[in-house]
């Protein structure tokens, strides 16, 4: 039977992406016994997915206009390579009509929806007067193409602020921007239309009121060339940074079974309006009271489609390569059920403070598996340790995501999960997802898209050590230095020790002071000495912030030795079931190593009492002035600079842009002054911190 399901499928398929997607299409086609074909830039000519595929073709060089988006080069590698059908993944041509219209003037099938229908719902100011006819709630907003930034302020005083401005074609995050005033109107309009020129080929925006306080929810469908269209459950994409999506869930914890079925079959009415054919995400706005309100329609496979496979059990991307066979949906709507819950954090090469992001190669890397059952956490990558990260495409590592009977098992194995992620030689996000999915809000499903900017205002700095977690964290410290220093002496026989724990703590104002502990860690009653690789119980006496009564708890650990994965487990009578942890130990420092815990790095002065003593006498280094610069926060290429030599600005102004994988930011100036030298022009590329604009330092007062 399956190789008769096989034949009636296509025998090789070309994959018109990168990275994850890439690999992630690859490995259905492979299940399904079909060859693949990668198309690759000159910056991924190493990258995984060229690697997985059969054959592979170069289509260019770095840039993604030159190589991704090349329709021409594509499809000269379509016919040297006799690929049968094209799956365009997400983003690059994945909603792009002409490209189809290419597919099908040379015979080749597109793994997506028809030309129509794309282009029917690709076009956001077409697509919502298509789903006002379909009878789909919408958002009050201007339907027509906004002219100009004054057309845009015009509309906005007429809808009423906050206002979201936005680009017709694409989505992705890239192109939007929310307005209050008739000033943020006009600088948002010119950023937004050039970063949606620069990713999509088309500055066209539209205007609509912003909604607040939303829920980001969206519903998932599947359809066929028959006319069959079946909704699945929906997914929670609530917790965005700059409109980017961070963590999504599936189902959503605020959708009862009403709203959630009223919201289904207006996404599959809207489907069948426009002959929809594949897979396809049609998503809401829906706020406190629930009531929804349609966003957009994504005609493409969605990033965040892993979380759908695993509470449904369905493969969509195999859906899509059947729909596009001409095979009808073996699939009816009484067949789709929810089975547990899944969340995806995507994983991304950033600061996750500022949001921006980095490069460099992985040096480090090794992802997490499951935990308490087969298949409880999967990985979507397309990188290896190794791998570089580019400044040319987006900073997604991984989408890591997690499964369980209930929303408390996969917040758990997602915890877990993160825990046991090892990335080096780039920054990354993941304190900030470990900070987020176990946060009490988060557990108790009270999320809107305003979430990060609610709970980090002035950004993620890492981990806030609470009582708890920092006697926590001190304990464990202090067994690890015992570890260390028999392994460093080559003897099991050291029984016990004490030290001086210094703990990093941050405050309320962002700043960082040291939190201090007393830790007298001794091998636990029965133990005949310390194994150097491999398990040990301890008993350790916290005693924090100069307690009179120090915390005494007995911790198994195993820590092999070069491995960084340091497992801890609470034993005795207080242990809770499923109290164990991981803690990463990542570097060793002059004065103790860098841990990290609760997904964030901690750089830990591990000290003897004597060594602590002699420290109080030692004057700390000044930090250095950069108050009168403007760097560079990233790696990128400069669009534009404000400011010459002797021009004065005020607080804020803005002093230069720089775009980074398609992202623009507005670079301000630190405070008010006179401009002493500018060191960029447009075009320019930069480095991460590089001095772009400098100005005259302020005069002494007398």
């Amino acid at each position: 039977m399956m190789r008769q399901k096989q034949q009636q499928l296509f025998s090789k398929i070309l994959v018109a992406n990168r990275g994850e997607i890439a690999c992630r299409i690859m490995r259905t086609a492979r299940r399904l016994g079909i060859r693949t074909v990668a198309v690759y830039s000159d910056a991924d000519a190493d990258a995984q997915f060229v690697k997985q595929a059969d054959e592979a073709y170069n289509v260019g060089p770095a840039p993604s206009a030159q190589s991704y988006l090349n329709i021409d080069a594509i499809m000269k590698a379509i016919g040297e390579s006799g690929a049968q059908a094209v799956h365009p993944g997400y983003g690059f041509l994945s909603e792009n009509a002409a490209f189809v219209r290419r597919l099908d003037a040379a015979g080749v099938a597109f793994i997506g929806p028809r030309e129509r229908a794309m282009a029917a719902m690709g076009d956001k100011i077409q697509s919502k007067i298509i789903a006002k006819e379909a009878g789909v709630s919408t958002i009050p907003g201007f339907d027509g193409v906004v002219r100009d930034a004054e057309h845009a302020v015009e509309i906005a005083e007429s809808i009423g602020y906050p206002v979201m401005l936005k680009a017709s074609a694409g989505g992705g995050g890239k192109g939007m921007r929310v307005a209050h005033t008739a000033q943020e109107v006009r600088e948002g309009f010119k950023l937004a239309r050039d970063e949606a020129q620069s990713s999509f080929g088309d500055g066209r925006l539209l205007v609509e009121r912003f909604i607040e306080e939303p829920r980001h929810i969206e519903i998932q469908i599947i359809a066929d060339g028959h006319g069959n269209v079946v909704w699945l459950p929906e997914r929670e994409c609530s917790i965005q940074r700059r409109n980017q999506k961070v963590i999504e869930e599936a189902p959503s914890t605020h959708l009862d079974a009403d709203t959630r079925r009223r919201m289904g079959e207006q996404a599959a009415a809207l489907a069948r309006s426009v002959g929809y054919n594949s897979a396809g995400t049609v998503e809401f706005l829906v706020d406190k009271h629930r009531q929804f309100y349609f966003l957009e329609m994504n005609t493409r496979l969605q990033v965040e489609h892993p979380i759908t496979e695993l509470i449904t059990g369905l493969d969509l991307v195999e859906l899509m390569i059947r729909s596009a066979a001409g095979r009808a949906l073996a699939l009816q709507q009484a067949d789709v059920a929810v089975r547990g819950w899944a969340i995806e954090a995507r994983v991304y090469a950033e600061d996750p403070e500022r949001y921006l992001p980095s490069i460099g190669a992985l040096a480090r890397y090794q992802e997490p598996v499951g935990w308490r059952k087969a298949g409880d956490v999967r990985c979507d990558s397309g990188v290896a340790e190794g791998s570089a990260i580019s400044i040319h495409y987006d900073p997604m590592i991984c989408k890591l995501s997690t499964h369980g009977a209930t929303r408390s098992d996969a917040i758990a194995a997602m915890c877990h999960a993160l825990d046991q992620y090892l990335i080096k030689g780039v920054t990354h996000n993941i304190p900030l997802l470990r900070d987020v999915v176990a946060s009490a809000d988060f557990a108790a499903g009270r999320t809107s898209t305003s979430f990060l900017a609610e709970h980090y205002p002035h950004g993620f700095k890492g981990h806030r050590l609470t009582d708890q977690s920092a006697a926590r964290l001190a304990a464990v410290s202090g067994a690890l230095a015992l570890i260390r220093q028999a392994r460093d002496a080559k003897r099991s026989d050291a029984a016990s020790a004490d030290f001086v724990v210094l703990l990093p703590q941050l405050l309320d104002d962002g700043s960082v002071a040291k939190r201090e502990a007393a830790v007298s860690v001794s091998l636990a009653p029965g133990a005949q000495g310390i194994s150097l690789d491999g398990a040990n119980e301890f008993r350790v006496a916290t005693a924090l912030d100069g307690a009179a009564d120090p915390a005494i708890q007995t911790l198994r650990i195993r820590w092999a030795v070069d491995q960084p994965f340091v497992e801890i487990e609470d034993v005795g009578a207080a242990a809770e079931s499923g109290s164990g942890s991981v803690v990463q130990f990542l570097d060793p420092l002059p004065l103790g190593f860098r841990l990290q815990f609760m997904g964030t790095k901690f750089d830990i002065d591990v000290l003897a009492p004597r060594q602590r003593d002699l420290m109080r006498f030692m004057k700390e280094k000044e930090a250095a002035d950069t108050s009168r610069l403007v760097l560079a926060p990233m790696p990128g290429s400069i669009v534009s600079v404000a400011v010459a030599p002797g021009d004065i600005v005020a607080e804020g102004a803005e002093v230069a842009v720089v775009e980074a994988m398609k992202m623009q930011n507005v670079l301000r100036a630190p405070r008010a002054g006179t401009v002493r030298a500018v060191h960029v022009t447009p075009g320019a590329t930069v480095s991460g911190d590089d001095v772009l604009v400098e100005l005259e330092a302020e005069q002494a007062v007398c």
